[in-house]
């Protein structure tokens, strides 16, 4: 509102007051007159009401080219191909975070602590002034406080603010690569984005120099399927970058480029070369027909042997299978359930098969349902059966549940013991390893004692 119409209105209210000294109107009616004036001076002050001046509202919505807008989808393309180069050029490369390492070194402040130098806050802002531009967004008072320990000098350590920094510019690098490949431009990837990173990826990562060629596209897809398993529990196709760049999925990928990584981080690491061909060996060891697929009789070999034949047909009742045979990318995701029964990804996907009825909570029937086939192999194998009753008390005193007859997913989660329960419950091995618990322990304390005597 312009300073000539506050002052007209002002005085068009002072005239208005001055003579209604002897106004003998309601309070009613003096009300509505006021509000008549603020309606009409406010309207004229927003523009009489025209709809023209709705035109100043910004832009705000662009929707994306269809698919036969060829020429839109190439200029939107090459418009975040140059967006994202800029955003690269803005980062830090290695000479600069050598120069960087040099000016912290040269500002360190004694005493070090133990065998980290140190750098004051005074020190911290020289440097910020001599890093350049492109350093400027670290040397702030909240990244200072937040590296701030127990120094008794209230400084922080070089070396830790550096590998922060170091952090920061490796999670931009990676957020652009990974956008590279986000053909929506969305900022999610889809399974085939997802797929092209990686495969470009292996011939940067020395861990997997010894891969055939032929073998990629099974690499490829086994890596993914982490992905989408554990970020995608909706099962929507698609994970936002955001997502991949919080999870230490990446980092586990990446370590493939140290050359030196030890066997038991190999073993260990999901993406790794060894672990790779040991998930698609197993795959075709399983495959007894060579057709490519697993039938239900098939994958009742896996591992130990001892899945109940009740929770397999759970498993092919609810997961994709051709012509009731379960391919290579299921079989991953039954994998990744099953040796990660501790995640939540993992209990979810075991929970939904064990809820037969949709309920979105397994009650006693649920659970007696799956342990009487543990019963029967028990039988099999000449084991004496145990009390269902028994069982059922010690699932709920793990569990605790919310309402003492149903134990939903957020109970196995809360309570931590969704790994155990579900292994009673779904695995013969998994219960008598539970039910021998005590006796396991006794004999690896007796292992270790010997292996001290030994020593």
């Amino acid at each position: 509102m312009s300073n000539d119409t506050v002052v007209h209105w002002k005085e068009l209210l002072k005239r208005r007051l001055a003579s209604s000294k002897k106004d003998e109107r309601t309070e009613e009616e003096k009300i509505a007159e006021e509000t008549a004036l603020f309606t009409k001076y406010y309207t004229e002050w927003r523009g009489g009401g025209n709809r023209e001046n709705y035109r100043n509202i910004p832009r705000f919505y662009y929707r994306l080219p269809a698919e036969d807008e060829v020429l839109l989808q190439k200029l939107r393309e090459e418009s975040r191909a140059v967006f994202l180069q800029r955003k690269s050029r803005e980062l830090l490369d290695n000479e600069e975070l050598q120069n960087l390492w040099f000016l912290l070194d040269k500002h360190q402040v004694p005493p070090m602590t133990g065998e980290e130098a140190m750098i004051s806050y005074d020190s911290f802002l020289k440097v910020g002034e001599k890093a350049g531009v492109k350093c400027k967004q670290f040397f702030t008072a909240r990244v200072y406080a937040k590296l701030l320990h127990n120094d008794p000098y209230g400084r922080i350590s070089i070396m830790q603010f550096f590998n922060y920094v170091m952090r920061k510019v490796w999670l931009h690098q990676t957020r652009i690569g990974l956008s590279l490949y986000d053909v929506a431009g969305q900022g999610y990837l889809r399974e085939s984005d997802l797929e092209n990173y990686i495969l470009e990826l292996i011939p940067t990562l020395p861990q997997l120099d010894g891969l055939e060629k032929s073998f990629y596209s099974f690499y490829v897809c086994t890596a993914v399927r982490k992905f989408f398993f554990f970020l995608d529990p909706l099962r929507t196709g698609k994970i936002k970058i955001q997502d991949i760049l919080a999870c230490s999925f990446l980092d586990d990928l990446l370590e493939l480029r140290d050359e030196e990584l030890s066997k038991e981080s190999q073993e260990s690491n999901w993406f790794s070369a060894p672990s790779a061909l040991r998930v698609y060996g197993q795959y075709l060891n399983l495959d007894k027909d060579h057709n490519g697929m697993l039938s239900k009789e098939e994958l009742s070999r896996y591992g130990t042997g001892t899945l109940t034949s009740v929770f397999l047909d759970c498993v092919y009742q609810e997961c994709l299978t051709y012509d009731g045979e379960m391919d290579y990318k299921t079989y991953l995701d039954f994998v990744l359930a099953l040796e990660n029964r501790k995640e939540p990804a993992a209990l979810q996907y075991i929970f939904k098969l064990l809820d037969m009825e949709n309920k979105g909570y397994l009650n006693v029937f649920a659970l007696n349902y799956f342990f009487r086939a543990i019963q029967e192999q028990m039988k099999i194998h000449g084991q004496e059966s145990v009390s269902f009753q028994d069982v059922k008390d010690e699932i709920f005193d793990m569990v605790k549940p919310k309402d003492p007859y149903k134990i939903t997913l957020q109970d196995l989660v809360n309570s931590s013991q969704g790994d155990t329960v579900t292994s009673i419950l779904i695995d013969l091995n998994g219960f008598w390893t539970y039910e021998n618990r005590e006796v396991l322990v006794a004999n690896d304390n007796d292992s270790n004692t010997a292996d001290l005597d030994d020593t």
